[in-house]
Formats: structure tokens, sequence, C-alpha cells
């Protein structure tokens, strides 16, 4: 069973191409959809943080100006994650900025990321939106802290993605959901989910090459959304 990481990012903004840097860093390992391992950190990369992101993420430019350096902290990060898998919340975002902070400090980043978001929207299209916040609340999962700080919605991808698991196995007959599949899930249309599955098993040779179900998971609770909605007050935000 391969462990995946999951990885959440404070920032002070939305694009590292715009000179925005981390500003917290969380990571969840998961094996067997069970949590065996965290990493939490603040980072002081030299930067100010404005007022708006501060009220939004309750982190103060005095709470980073005690931090460790930013390039301390991606160092240890990238020493706890080494080469395995990675996930995370509207993924696009926290893999821009894991490769930028991690290029800072000459160090690559090759991991692979699979996103909830993208799975979301494939696998539950009657959710009410796809903000990390509201498909906790879909599937009655627990926070463990405050929104918009890293570890908590760490914690909470974590549980999202054991939940995406838990639903292809029980949904979609396959016996061990792997990163492999995800990756194949969050790259396909909706309607094409059930098609990719069966070719898995199929190339798999899984005893679950019986049919697999033609319907969402979950699919008797679940209004699709549109690839534009985001992660908070800006479309890349609205997953915190």
């Amino acid at each position: 069973m391969t462990t995946v990481a999951v990885i959440d990012f404070e920032t002070t903004g939305l694009s590292p191409a715009l000179g925005d840097r981390a500003t917290e860093i969380a990571i969840v390992m998961l094996e067997r959809d069970q949590v065996v391992d965290r990493y939490q950190s603040l980072m002081n990369a030299g930067v100010r943080i404005s007022s708006f992101i501060e009220a939004f993420t309750g982190i103060s430019n005095e709470m980073i100006a005690a931090a460790p350096l930013a390039s301390q902290v991606m160092a240890e990060a990238a020493r706890f994650v080494a080469g395995r898998p990675m996930a995370a919340h509207n993924a696009s975002f926290d893999r821009r900025f894991w490769a930028a902070e991690l290029q800072r400090i000459d160090q690559p980043a090759p991991q692979l990321f699979a996103c909830t978001l993208l799975l979301s929207r494939r696998l539950y299209p009657q959710a009410p939106n796809y903000r990390l916040g509201s498909l906790a609340a879909f599937h009655s999962i627990a926070s463990s802290g405050r929104a918009h700080r890293a570890l908590a919605d760490a914690e909470v991808a974590a549980a999202l993605l054991g939940q995406i698991r838990n639903d292809l196995r029980i949904q979609y007959k396959v016996p061990d959901p792997r990163h492999e599949l995800l990756m194949k899930l969050q790259a396909c249309t909706r309607k094409a989910v059930p098609k990719v599955i069966e070719k898995h098993l199929m190339q798999a040779g899984s005893p679950g090459d019986a049919p697999v179900a033609h319907g969402s998971a979950n699919a008797s609770q679940h209004a699709p959304l549109s690839d534009s909605a985001g992660r908070g007050p800006s479309p890349e935000w609205s997953g915190h």
C-alpha cells in the first residue's frame, strides 16, 4: 500500500509567479486511509502579509517574524515527503508553491499530485460546491481546527481522500484505488469515470472485472459545477 503525502499551503497570495510566497505548510501522511504522520510549520520568507490575508488565515506578520526560514522549512518538508506521491485540494495551487519554494533551495519537485477537488467533481456531481469545507460537510467530515490554517485543511483533505478511495471500493468495486487510478480519474470527464475504472480493473487483472457500477458515488445524495470553482474568496482559494 502506497503512502500518500497530503499537503496544504497558506500563502501571501495566489501565485508564486507574481512574487507570492508560502507562509505555512502542513503535510499529512496517509497510509491505508489512516494518518500515520504529520509535519507542520510556519515559514519566514521575508515578505509582508497583507491585512486581508492576515484576516483570512489568522497568520500575522508577528507570527512569521518568529518562524524558521522558508529554506529550512522546505528542506525539512522535502525530506519528510521524499519520493512519495502527493495529494491536495485544488492541487494545482499547492503544486505551484511546492515547486516554486523547492526551486529556491535547488531541490526538484517530481511528485505526482492527485487532486481531491477534481476527483470530487468526477464522483460527486450533486455536491453543493467543491470547496473543501463544503465537501467536508457533505461527507460529514469533522474539522480538527480553524479553516485556512494549513494543518487543519490538510487533515480535512486527507479525510476527503480517504472518503474518495472508500467510495471507489464500494461503489465501483475497486479493491485498491491506487494513486495511478486517481490520476487517471481526475484527468477524465465525469461520464468517462466508469469506463476508465473498468479499463483499469481489466488491465490490473482484478477479480473486480465484473461490470462497473455506472453511477456516481453517493449518487442518491449528490449539480454539476464547472471546473472554475476554486478555494476561497478568489477562485483559487475556495477549497480552503
